[in-house]
């Protein structure tokens, strides 16, 4: 359907396709009626987009490159909404009709200053938030590539990334683990328990049933960048996501809505969003006590607890669904404790013999 409701709004949200094009959004009310109406009036707009983009293919005016970009491989991103986003900035900042051939090393130099100025609850985004809306560019830059576009004056896009602190890795103490759950709701216990024993990703562990797949004792589906990501269905995990069938015929997490409001109704079940989960999380954390660890940290956690028991790295890459070893290389810290005991061994050793040799001189 083109129109649905989403549980965080009050409003009808519209999503749908024309020629390959997707275009979603809200629809600002609140009646099913008010709501087509206003999905008639984004579809004469979608369909003059879409002509517009086509009779300006060759067009290197920043808008319809973004709209080509978007038609092409934005929408069909894992993060399209992300996708979106950063387009929209780039066409802020630089404005519609500034063509891609005439952006320049000082231009993406301006830019990059323009975004660290921006604040999220009042404090400064992160570098690595700041060097996304680069990477946006230079995709853009990097598809015009691919269309036949030269560029005399292309930015040194190395000139302009951020250094990003390394990523910290955060281990779950045994104390730690049983405030969470005891500050955890009832309702939303399986999720944050499947979280801490599968390593995925938020978004990763928002689940589908069609994505649990019992009898190869799998569980495939869709991950970060389009990538297949597989997680054995364990003892663990099946005591976890068994109890939950028939809860809802689609989604795997639910919670039970306290209080009628935004299409929710007291007592029903609805589906768990990432940013459903984001909010209660943060709840939990407050409740817990416990500070520094983030919900990402859930990875993190099995990840070092898992090397430490296995000694083998290229089996946590394996359980984290990483592509390059090199991202897995951040948890060999974990492996210190057992190198400083082997050169005890290989030291001790050494010293026995030696000592044993004087005594036969």
């Amino acid at each position: 359907m083109s129109l649905y409701r989403d549980s965080r709004s009050p409003f009808w949200q519209y999503d749908f396709k024309w020629r390959g094009h997707r275009f979603f959004g809200s629809t600002k009310a609140t009646t099913r009626r008010e709501a087509e109406a206003v999905e008639r009036t984004e579809r004469e707009k979608a369909k003059q987009y879409v002509a517009q983009t086509q009779a300006a293919r060759t067009s290197m005016a920043l808008d319809d490159v973004a709209g080509r970009y978007w038609s092409e491989v934005g929408q069909y991103h894992s993060g399209a909404r992300n996708t979106w986003r950063e387009l929209a900035r780039l066409i802020q900042f630089f404005g519609k009709n500034k063509t891609l051939t005439e952006i320049t090393g000082d231009d993406v130099a301006r830019l990059v200053a323009w975004r660290r100025g921006h604040r999220v609850r009042g404090v400064y985004i992160s570098a690595f938030t700041v060097n996304a809306t680069t990477k946006q560019l230079r995709k853009l830059f990097t598809r015009a590539t691919m269309w036949g576009v030269r560029f005399n004056h292309a930015p040194r896009w190395c000139d302009h990334v951020l250094k990003e602190p390394q990523e910290r890795v955060r281990e779950l103490a045994e104390h730690e683990a049983e405030q969470l759950e005891a500050a955890t709701r009832d309702d939303l216990a399986p999720f944050f328990v499947f979280a801490r024993a599968s390593g995925l990703r938020l978004r990763e562990c928002l689940l589908q049933w069609s994505e649990v797949k019992w009898e190869a004792r799998q569980i495939v589906k869709l991950g970060k960048g389009g990538k297949i990501v597989t997680v054995p269905i364990t003892s663990a995990i099946r005591e976890i996501l068994w109890p939950l069938r028939g809860h809802h015929p689609e989604h795997v997490f639910t919670f039970v809505a306290d209080h009628t409001v935004h299409g929710r109704v007291k007592g029903r079940r609805d589906p768990m969003t990432y940013h459903g989960v984001r909010a209660a999380w943060w709840g939990i954390q407050k409740r817990s006590g416990i500070s520094g660890f983030r919900f990402h940290d859930f990875r993190h956690n099995l990840a070092t607890k898992l090397l430490r028991e296995t000694g083998n790295l290229k089996l946590v890459q394996r359980a984290l669904n990483h592509s390059d070893i090199k991202t897995t290389a951040k948890y060999a810290h974990v492996l210190d404790a057992e190198v400083a005991e082997a050169l005890e061994r290989v030291t001790g050793s050494r010293k026995g013999s030696r000592t044993t040799i004087r005594k036969v001189s």
